[in-house]
């Protein structure tokens, strides 16, 4: 059975030293001391390595089953999340007024990789009721909040949220559910959602379903859809689940991966509702929760990669196969352990330096996060915006392909089921599909968010970058860091032109780019990291550090990135400038 640590070290060493939190101007970052972040780390390490990894594979093997309405959730999924829920996991970043311990988003996103690391599946329960509370806290009336906040906070009631149906899924304008005005001022909502991950389950008390629908009358589009609160079972003025509201669950998916949480068709029969926000504004409060899941998809990302990449370690260091081309390793044994031949050493450097890059970039993305709601800041408002599809849409794409990379470290065990491998490539495998296709998150990118504001967020990060840059011109040791961090930034700098310039004559040039734009830019975001990582690291060994060989390790690791992967960039902008035509050259009737 695979097994999981958390890397409560390499997540401290990004929070105290590369982010230094402890002195950051943000308000509530004065406590995250590193003895109290370290306690959380390893508490949260803790409880994902011994109650949840050991249920990951159960989860995966048992999946839920439906039984007359009741989704029945694997064995042991019940009493961890009571655990959970005792431990007050479930509100880390919540508002105190409803609960919750009042965290910044920082310490929250470190905690639920090791939560997704663990068990993905299981995380999702918890990860999706935070959604749900952010988008009734941020659009609810007063009474909403008091009436379903506390109860989300905690998780004794879990929530969802409700786009797709089975015609439409990116193109919301088309969906059909309809949400009819009563006298009393609540919606009677009917139609049905699929994929409606954790929509049912006998884990909590009540399940609050947050659902776009159509009020008729209203405009054509997705400009007609307004977003309701639909709770399974209707709560009265007490804030007491009651009866049973007209919400059903008529099936659960047979799903490639992510087995222990139920993919639901939901259908609503009339069901009582109340609107969440405005009429016709359901897309402005369903995208509070979105651009959450979307960072917190991006995290997950990451976090297979991380779980898949520590087996394929033990693996390489455990199996015997061949020799070392330069003398025998293990002169007592039949052969060399897997890990001295090179091109497994490639593999797990590929593995390494995208985890410990993509965990950097996540949890800068987190304190921009933090900076924007706590200091107000419309700068980091804009920075994270641009960078969110890059966060879900490349952490997601490479991500997947970094657990491939750790299955094929098995050879033949890898594509066998009772060496637990192939869950993470399948449960790594919907990152890039729900919470927006990555096809989507690029198209965002290079349609939206590239020119939001008149390109000011695009340009504010070209200048992180260069300052950086400049800050360390005379710094001899950087420079092996500087330098193809310069030619990277040079190279995304250039594809940004080109989609600027050709888009404009054909809007398909920018758009057949874009996956590619995607990428590059993931690439420069990483090599920005390392840079980071690799200057604190130079400076540790240059003091008296404590471990050397873990600073040592970072140096190395960094020249690996810049070496091996961020040449990338280069191939991703040969790509852009090819254009549409060769994308579009054969007939819709040709493929």
């Amino acid at each position: 059975m695979p097994s999981y640590i958390a890397p409560t070290k390499d997540m401290a060493f990004v929070l105290n030293e590369v982010l230094d939190v402890y002195k950051t101007d943000i308000p509530g970052y004065n406590e995250l001391e590193a003895d109290f972040t370290g306690a959380v780390l390893e508490e949260a390490g803790r409880i994902t390595g011994q109650v949840l990894a050991p249920l990951n594979m159960v989860g995966d093997t048992e999946g839920c089953t439906l039984e007359n309405g009741v989704v029945r959730v694997p064995t042991g999924f019940q009493d961890a999340f009571d655990q959970v829920r005792k431990g007050g996991w479930t509100g880390l970043d919540c508002d105190p007024e409803y609960g919750g311990q009042g965290m910044p988003c920082v310490m929250a996103t470190a905690v639920a990789e090791m939560f997704s690391s663990s068990n993905q599946a299981f995380a999702m329960y918890q990860s999706l009721t935070h959604g749900a509370y952010s988008a009734i806290r941020t659009h609810g009336t007063k009474e909403q909040k008091s009436r379903y906040l506390p109860n989300l906070v905690s998780c004794a009631w879990t929530g969802t949220m409700n786009l797709t149906e089975p015609h439409c899924g990116t193109d919301l304008g088309l969906m059909r559910t309809m949400a009819v005005p009563q006298e009393d001022g609540s919606y009677k909502i009917s139609g049905q959602k699929i994929f409606i991950s954790a929509g049912e389950h006998d884990m909590a008390d009540n399940i609050i379903h947050l659902v776009l629908a159509k009020i008729p009358g209203g405009p054509e589009g997705i400009k007609g859809v307004s977003l309701f609160i639909v709770p399974k079972l209707l709560v009265d003025d007490g804030d007491s689940p009651g009866v049973r509201n007209s919400v059903s669950c008529g099936r659960i998916e047979k799903k490639m991966g992510i087995h222990g949480n139920p993919a639901c068709a939901m259908n609503y029969d009339g069901a009582t509702g109340a609107l969440l926000g405005e009429e016709h504004k359901g897309m402005r409060a369903m995208f509070t929760m979105m651009n959450e899941a979307r960072l917190g998809v991006g995290m997950q990302g990451l976090a297979q990669a991380e779980v898949a990449y520590q087996n394929a370690v033990i693996y390489a260091r455990d199996r015997l196969q061949g020799r070392d081309v330069t003398g025998a390793r293990n002169p007592d044994g039949p052969a060399d352990p897997l890990i001295v031949h090179p091109d497994i050493r490639r593999n797990l450097m590929d593995q390494k330096s995208f985890i410990e890059g993509a965990r950097a970039f996540v949890y800068w993305g987190a304190v921009m996060i933090d900076r924007a709601r706590r200091n107000e800041d419309a700068e980091a408002e804009g920075l994270i915006s641009l960078l969110t599809p890059i966060i879900k849409g490349f952490l997601t794409d490479v991500g997947y392909d970094m657990t491939v990379q750790a299955q094929q470290v098995y050879g033949g065990h890898g594509y066998i089921e009772e060496w637990g491998m192939s869950q993470f490539t399948r449960d790594a495998r919907v990152t890039m599909i729900y919470e927006g296709a990555n096809g989507v998150q690029a198209l965002d990118l290079v349609g939206r968010k590239l020119a939001a504001d008149g390109g000011k967020h695009v340009m504010a990060f070209f200048d992180l970058v260069q300052t950086f840059i400049a800050e360390n011109k005379d710094n001899e040791a950087m420079k092996a860091f500087t330098g193809p961090l310069r030619e990277a930034s040079n190279t995304l700098q250039d594809a940004d032109i080109y989609l600027r310039q050709n888009g404009m004559k054909n809007p398909n040039h920018r758009l057949a780019g874009a996956t590619d734009f995607m990428h590059l830019f993931g690439h420069v975001c990483l090599g920005l990291m390392w840079a980071h990582m690799a200057k604190v690291a130079l400076k540790a060994l240059d003091g008296n550090a404590d471990d050397p060989a873990f600073y040592k390790n970072k140096v190395a690791t960094a020249r690996y990135y810049m070496a091996r992967r961020l040449p990338a960039c280069r191939m991703h902008l040969a790509r852009i400038r090819s254009g549409a035509d060769p994308v579009m050259a054969l007939g819709t009737d040709s493929f």
